[in-house]
């Protein structure tokens, strides 16, 4: 049973009540679900988590549906925890690991907060689902909506990966291509929102999809036995996954589950082409101006301007971390060298965490002796596109040392 107490704005403090449908706060606030963590670690221990299911919803008391008819699953979350051995042998990181989000339901970590979010609106009684998307956030909610009979309508750049595309006509979503970015895409949805009764399932627009989110620094402090780590590299677009690490870690503390005041430096990678956050960050401010040209071959990291820009800058600096960013090359180059020396086919978007780290650690900015964490957030087979500039087709008669085109006789 949820522990969930209201709803409260990362603005202005105001509080909601929670049994309510609700986006934003009358402020323009974000919205962060609160919850009763005293009467949640009376009846809820890390013992009973282990005979929990092998899902989110292992971590129930502290999400924020109440109902168990309605909470929807594909088997998200419980992700591996790889220990990059030979990387770390390379680069004099001695524990060097890697969270693979990448074997969630449709191939992403966005399994993880559409699961949650979803699943609320179901138990709210909303029945049609809209959702601006760069790609991987689109075929998650397409498929969640699918498994709880919901409607969803999708808008995504025309751009989008075509895996993304496909899986979210063939999940039944109604699906908008908009000649833009994702933000152009959120315009056009809103346009339209209000007359077709469409909840909005934007990125910080509604408060539940950051609580399936948070799940991932639940099991990193799970998998590392109630320990955290010195530091995590984590692809950021629109931010929600940081944030709601950082969420975890301070319920964590606060039941008692793990030491306080301990918590990781947290590292916001984003990409050279788009990086409003990395530009904040340098200049010490506390909110982000709009990339003017955003580009990358990264779909999820091609986020002109986050809406919890403000929250995820705050992380930073109270964690002691940093934001760093990468060229679409380093990332192609990183994702490669992740492929042959681990076996583990990335998307761009966590490859851009693994140039990182190389470069984190041999620059000194990183502690080789700390126990560091690379979060991967997606299947390196959706961006099969992107990986095809760095491994064209020879469509000749000629094969070269490496194989190529071989025609029988």
């Amino acid at each position: 049973m949820t522990t969930l107490t209201h709803l409260e704005c990362t603005r202005c403090g105001a509080s909601y009540d929670a049994a309510r449908p609700r986006n934003l706060c009358d402020c323009g606030g974000p919205l962060m679900a609160r919850y009763d963590l005293g009467r949640a670690s009376e009846g809820w221990s890390r013992e009973w988590i282990d005979h929990g299911p092998s899902n989110i919803w292992r971590y129930a008391p502290v999400l924020p549906v109440d109902s168990p008819a309605a909470m929807i699953s594909l088997g998200e979350g419980l992700t591996p925890l790889i220990a990059l051995k030979r990387l770390g042998d390379e680069w004099g990181a001695r524990n060097l690991w890697l969270k693979d989000d990448g074997v969630n339901p449709t191939g992403s970590f966005k399994a993880r907060g559409l699961a949650c979010a979803v699943s609320k609106a179901l138990e709210l009684g909303i029945r049609k689902l809209a959702l601006p998307s760069a790609g991987n956030a689109a075929s998650a909610m397409a498929a969640y909506a699918a498994a709880a009979g919901l409607e969803s309508h999708i808008f995504m750049p025309a751009d989008v990966p075509q895996s993304n595309y496909l899986e979210c006509r063939a999940f039944g979503a109604h699906v908008t291509l908009v000649d833009g970015l994702i933000s152009d895409c959120a315009k056009v949805m809103a346009e339209r929102a209000a007359e077709e009764g469409w909840f909005d399932m934007s990125t910080f627009h509604e408060p539940y999809r950051v609580e399936g989110k948070k799940t991932m620094g639940y099991e990193l402090a799970e998998q590392f036995r109630w320990t955290l780590p010195d530091a995590i590299l984590y692809p950021t677009g629109g931010g929600v996954g940081l944030v709601g690490m950082w969420k975890a870690f301070e319920e964590l503390e606060a039941l008692g589950w793990v030491v306080p005041g301990k918590r990781p430096r947290m590292i916001a990678v984003q990409a050279e082409g788009c990086r409003p956050l990395v530009d904040a960050f340098e200049r010490g401010d506390q909110e982000t101006r709009a990339s003017a040209e955003p580009h990358t071959l990264a779909s999820g990291l091609r986020v002109p301007k986050p809406v919890a820009d403000f929250l995820l800058l705050r992380i930073l600096k109270e964690s002691g971390g940093l934001a760093v960013a990468v060229s679409d090359q380093q990332m192609l180059d990183a994702g490669t060298l992740l492929a042959r020396r681990e076996g583990i086919f990335a998307a761009p978007e966590g490859a851009a965490c693994v140039a990182a780290a190389r470069t984190l650690v041999e620059n000194g900015a990183l502690d080789p002796a700390g126990r560091i964490v690379i979060y991967n957030t997606g299947a390196g087979l959706k961006y099969l596109e992107a990986y095809s500039t760095r491994f064209p087709r020879i469509r000749d008669r000629q094969q070269d040392k490496l194989g190529g085109l071989i025609t029988p006789r």
